[in-house]
């Protein structure tokens, strides 16, 4: 089975064709990264309409590299939710639409789904079942997942995800756009501990995060060295440290009292701040002492990315899951909706 997969769920556009037998044959990723900079963040009426001018050469381009052609597919998959409504309608009217020119079934996507099962595209890949962090500028939780499509969220944020607190606590530092990956470069060059900041929710029981009040201890730190002027670059490069190094310790924590809770011993890792290297450096020697294993997409898959949605939905459409034929666009989709996947 070869499945297209395309993603436009927020500011990339991510293209790729995914063969069941030959792994993944190609992937595009667009950024639109310079076209938001001068608004420090994404505008979702400019993100849909970049979406709409780079995805069909985007399609073009990858079955090109996969040496494929529209014959060779057997479905058509898109990121159906959560994300923004306008970039969603984009990608999910050009798959329906392709799929329906091409007389093959469409797929919709969650967002998230797509995410936690980026790892099986590894080698080694993590067996089910297993536990799965997800971190990224829109999500922070912990599942349990049992086997394909079957997801039980354990704990989830209360507040700002971490990927967002990385951007809010990078502007707060005047740091460029996006702030986070700019975060956690400044970080390599910081002192650690030079500040005490807290680790919300550490020490309550349960797996829920809160990252609000992390980003509030932030400011009033500035604040304070803003009082008697502009903070200098090695108080920037602390600070960040000191943050970093409290979004670690809270996400490596939950995500070991996640285990225990379970009894599973594989953590797979998954979403933008997945990517950061001191978030695997710690998890990594945390699972090591329960004998536990950390599995993870390489890190260009795990930002928002074409390949993520082509496997998910060639596990989808293999599981007999089909499109009605409408576009489905879902801003707001609980992980825990969707149907399992009853494979052979």
């Amino acid at each position: 089975m070869q499945v297209l997969g395309i993603e436009t769920s927020c500011d990339e556009t991510g293209v790729a064709v995914f063969d069941s037998e030959r792994g993944l044959l190609a992937h595009e990723l667009y950024s639109q990264v310079e076209l938001h900079r001068d608004y420090g963040g994404v505008v979702p009426e400019l993100a849909s309409r970049d979406h709409i001018r780079k995805l069909l050469p985007l399609i073009d381009q990858v079955f090109r590299d996969a040496q494929t052609t529209t014959g060779d597919l057997d479905g058509v998959a898109y990121t159906a939710g959560p994300g923004l409504i306008g970039a969603l309608l984009v990608g999910g009217t050009v798959a329906e639409g392709l799929a329906l020119g091409w007389g093959i079934p469409a797929v919709p996507v969650h967002h998230m789904e797509a995410h936690l099962l980026a790892a099986l595209l590894e080698d080694p890949a993590p067996a089910f079942p297993f536990v799965a962090l997800l971190v990224s500028g829109g999500h922070s939780m912990l599942v349990d997942v049992s086997g394909p499509g079957e997801y039980r969220v354990l704990g989830q944020t209360l507040d700002d995800a971490a990927g967002e607190a990385f951007d809010k606590t990078a502007k707060l530092l005047g740091l460029p756009y996006p702030g986070g990956p700019a975060l956690a470069e400044l970080a390599t060059r910081g002192k650690p501990g030079r500040f005490n900041l807290p680790r919300p929710m550490l020490k309550k029981p349960g797996l829920e995060f809160s990252f609000s009040g992390l980003k509030t201890a932030v400011m009033l730190t500035v604040r304070e060295f803003e009082a008697n002027g502009p903070l200098g670059e090695s108080d920037k490069a602390d600070i960040a440290k000191s943050f970093e190094e409290a979004i670690v310790d809270t996400l490596v924590a939950k995500s070991v009292r996640a285990i225990e809770a379970t009894g599973y011993s594989s953590l797979v890792i998954a979403g933008g701040v997945g990517a950061n290297r001191s978030l695997r450096t710690e998890l990594r020697a945390a699972l090591k002492k329960t004998g536990g294993e950390v599995y993870y997409p390489s890190p260009e898959l795990c930002t928002d990315n074409g390949a993520m949605v082509a496997h998910a939905g060639l596990l989808r459409l293999a599981a007999g899951h089909r499109s009605t034929g409408e576009v489905l666009a879902r801003p707001r989709w609980e992980l825990d909706e969707l149907q399992p996947m009853q494979t052979s």
